[in-house]
């Protein structure tokens, strides 16, 4: 075999490969999609009437595809001290290709250590995405995750961006809020108590919180975006992002899940 062909031979490989993992990935990005929700609120007499305050996404529900279950971050729930208190929580599901259908939704359980949040929508399900154990992840694992960045400013679209897990390391999130301060919060800040999360070198902005971090492959969910932990000001996150994001591991999720069932 000559070096030439040989060489051929390598280059022919390795675009077969480049194309096997881009279909991959359009092919999850189709699976996901319907499962991503924009979670904001809503008052006929406000202007406008929905604000964004972050992303969601569908949760599946035992054997069933599909849910009325989402999650997302506590603190996208927890509102400015300016916003207007009597708007409704609510999210927005999609309703085929383009159109998004609004619900209103019932706060289930709240996990302020872990800033996760787990809500109810009225209406029909919608397809959810599996839970897989985010003990399975090892640093240097391709990832991906689905929002909405930089609050809606490009669109009611989700946007997906790739990345990689490139540390799983202790992490401690700021202090919650007074009102969603509780037993086990308290206990973790008296004691310093920590927990691993997913450092990832892919870019995500305000609006991200909340949104499904999974496996460009099978479409499983791994964890969910954090943005509590951008670093500056919002305004510095936007146009000097440092590339550094965060990511809930799902085992956290799935614990939320299982309080609510225990109920």
């Amino acid at each position: 075999m000559s070096l030439h062909y040989f060489v051929r031979l390598l280059v022919a490989c390795a675009a077969l490969f480049v194309t096997s993992v881009h279909a991959d990935l359009v092919k999850t990005i189709a699976q996901v999609k319907p499962s991503v929700v924009i979670v904001g609120t809503y008052k006929v007499t406000n202007s406008p009437r929905f604000s964004l305050r972050g992303t969601g996404f569908v949760l599946a529900e035992g054997n069933s595809p599909d849910s009325n279950l989402v999650v997302t971050n506590a603190h996208v729930l927890q509102r400015p001290a300016e916003e207007d208190t009597e708007a409704a929580m609510v999210v927005q599901v999609r309703k085929g290709l383009t159109d998004l259908q609004m619900r209103a939704v019932t706060v289930l359980e709240v996990d302020s250590l872990h800033d996760l949040a787990l809500l109810r929508f009225d209406g029909p399900a919608v397809p959810g995405l599996v839970l897989r154990n985010s003990d399975t992840v090892r640093e240097g694992q391709a990832v991906a995750f689905m929002g909405f960045p930089i609050g809606g400013a490009l669109g009611f679209s989700p946007v997906t961006h790739r990345g990689t897990v490139s540390s799983i390391a202790a992490a401690v999130l700021p202090p919650p809020t007074a009102q969603h301060l509780n037993a086990q919060a308290i206990r973790s800040l008296r004691t310093g108590s920590s927990f691993d999360i997913f450092q990832l070198d892919g870019t995500a902005y305000p609006g991200n919180s909340g949104g499904p971090l999974f496996d460009p492959d099978t479409a499983e969910l791994l964890g969910v975006v954090n943005m509590v932990l951008i670093k500056g000001a919002r305004e510095s996150a936007l146009t000097n992002p440092s590339g550094i994001s965060y990511a809930i591991p799902s085992r956290f999720v799935a614990q939320l899940l299982q309080r609510y069932q225990a109920r």
